[in-house]
């Protein structure tokens, strides 16, 4: 299953707020769904909401507590090794963030009036820390269109496909994932709360705990994924494992050759040895 929530540009004002707290409560009832014997993957952001929903269900000792977490390059502790994203977080106030990148929807769309992070400007965000990268790759694309290598611009442009699909998000759920998530970590200093409750991933017992980082990410850094390790501290030591991949970057880690022939595998080993 590949879970998802709506493009905050279309969902209207009268279906409420969207903050980290309603994104714990989706994937609960995700894996509700599901049913017993799920396993959960979480790929960067998410990698916070999925450590804290394992977390709460272990403690209340629901039958639909996933057997397996994986846990791929994501911000379980941003204090770790910083990055340029980590440190841009923390040198701005929440106002700024608020008066300075979150607009309104265009009532054109079914959420007209919604306040969101524009999905255009997370692009344009993220385009501009590796600029020189994506002038690089879109040269060599119309190189190969040029000489008739269509498949090897396919690759490219396949990529590009998929890396320009971004989703606006709300207002609520940014500026609370900077506040909580970067400027406070609240889940790796043990005060992240979840409906006015403290969250203990150390609740963790019997979900096997698998993280996975790339030795080239300039997003999330080598130890903010492996800090989940720590976190759940009830985990025995054959319920954990750290694999981290040379020579990828942050979108390689779930994306690609090196994720489908090494990174992958380890996945799999770990779903089918705890089935």
């Amino acid at each position: 299953y590949v879970t998802d929530w709506a493009n905050a540009r279309d969902v209207p004002l009268s279906a409420g707020n969207f903050g980290v707290d309603d994104y714990v409560d989706y994937l609960i009832r995700f894996l509700e769904a599901i049913g017993p014997g799920a396993h959960i993957l979480a790929v960067c952001q998410p990698c916070v909401q999925a450590l804290a929903a394992v977390a709460i269900m272990s403690e209340d000792r629901h039958p639909a507590t996933p057997r397996s977490m994986t846990l791929m390059a994501g911000p379980i502790d941003p204090r770790e090794s910083p990055t340029e994203v980590n440190e841009f977080a923390v040198s701005k106030s929440l106002a700024w963030f608020q008066n300075y990148v979150i607009s309104h929807v265009p009532f054109r769309h079914p959420g007209g009036g919604r306040r969101v992070y524009p999905g255009f400007l997370q692009l344009t965000a993220f385009m501009a820390m590796n600029s020189d990268r994506h002038v690089t790759a879109h040269r060599k694309l119309h190189e190969h269109l040029a000489a008739g290598e269509t498949a090897e611009a396919e690759k490219i442009k396949t990529f590009y496909d998929e890396y320009f699909a971004v989703l606006d998000l709300t207002e609520e759920f940014y500026l609370e994932t900077i506040d909580r998530v970067f400027q406070k970590a609240e889940l790796a200093t043990g005060a992240f709360t979840f409906r006015g409750s403290k969250v203990d991933p150390g609740a963790i017992r019997n979900t096997a705990l698998l993280t996975v980082e790339g030795g080239r990410d300039d997003i999330c850094a080598l130890g903010q994924t492996s800090a989940a390790h720590d976190l759940c501290r009830s985990l025995r030591p054959h319920l954990k494992r750290h694999h981290l991949q040379a020579n990828v970057g942050h979108y390689g880690v779930f994306n690609g050759k090196r994720w489908e022939r090494e990174i992958y595998p380890v996945v799999r080993n770990l779903i089918l040895a705890m089935e």
